[in-house]
């Protein structure tokens, strides 16, 4: 009875974490935003954001004396896992929607990760899903979809945006699948330790030569620059990866991904919180249809043993 106390207390902490962790990454729209409408060159605060994650993340590790090398066998794997996330998922995600021109075609190819996820799952680490579990993620995303539909003009280049954000899509699966192939052997904060810092180096050629065009030193180090910087590094990075290598480790790649792609629905409705966006009937439909599908897509069919017969 203790065990079972215990398992159920602790599944109930990771969905929590879970939660917590999409809900930062739904601030981080409004605080990505806000850079943008500042005109910061993305290539500049991407740099800054991933490369302040990693230090802090450094400092904390060190002080709490959880600093653990890489080994040699590992190596290429954290260099892939930098690669897919923060490099190219930043990168190409951030692209794809300039390129499209639409918020709602870019929001239904970025939702499509659960089920690139859910055959990263059954594929690599035989995990086990069901009907329900499936027709769950089918469920939410129908609900994200009606969440993220808008009106938009689609841009010239079209094409080259849903193609970027294809990328994106594959490098967050293979993000999530090297997240739980290094998770038996590193704790969460170490390894989004060494995905941030080696990430940074991969950016810091574009915060060199593009982050830096017309660099206004008094624009650049403002407060209001730097504040939603720093919340995005040490809320959305440093804290929110940490909590979802967590999630992965515990879900598995399949269910914990259904979780990502909640991202838009968290973003809507923090945005209708704050009043910069007013959310109608079918938005409200689709972040029921979302919540469900969460539900069904965590359910686990329980085996009923019968003794004494």
């Amino acid at each position: 009875m203790l065990r079972k106390t215990v398992h159920r207390n602790s599944s109930v902490l990771i969905y929590i974490v879970s939660t917590f962790a999409i809900i930062l990454w739904g601030m981080s729209y409004i605080w990505t935003n806000r850079l943008i409408e500042l005109n910061i060159p993305i290539s500049y605060f991407v740099f800054i954001r991933i490369f302040i994650a990693g230090f802090v993340l450094f400092l904390l590790n060190a002080a709490s004396g959880k600093i653990k090398g890489i080994h040699r066998k590992d190596l290429p794997k954290f260099l892939l896992l930098a690669f897919c996330e923060p490099f190219i998922y930043f990168i190409c995600e951030t692209y794809g929607v300039k390129e499209t021109g639409s918020p709602t075609i870019s929001a239904m190819i970025i939702a499509t990760i659960p089920i690139f996820s859910v055959a990263a799952g059954l594929i690599f680490f035989k995990e086990k899903v069901s009907a329900v579990n499936i027709g769950g993620i089918i469920l939410s995303l129908v609900g994200i979809v009606l969440v993220a539909m808008s009106k938009g003009e689609l841009g010239s280049h079209f094409l080259i945006g849903i193609i970027s954000l294809l990328i994106a899509v594959i490098s967050e699966v293979g993000h999530a699948s090297l997240t739980k192939s290094l998770s038996g052997n590193y704790s969460s904060q170490v390894i989004v330790m060494y995905q941030f810092l080696i990430g940074s180096v991969y950016l810091l050629p574009l915060f060199i030569f593009k982050g830096l065009d017309d660099f206004d030193m008094k624009t650049y180090f403002s407060a209001e620059v730097w504040y939603p910087i720093i919340c995005l590094a040490v809320l959305c990075s440093s804290l929110a990866f940490s909590l979802w290598v967590s999630t992965i480790k515990s879900l598995g790649v399949a269910k914990s991904s259904i979780f990502s792609a909640l991202i838009p629905v968290a973003a809507a409705l923090i945005a209708w919180l704050l009043g910069q966006e007013v959310l109608n009937s079918r938005q409200w439909i689709g972040i029921a249809l979302s919540t469900v599908g969460v539900i069904l897509s965590q359910h686990t069919v329980k085996k009923i043993s019968i003794s004494g017969v």
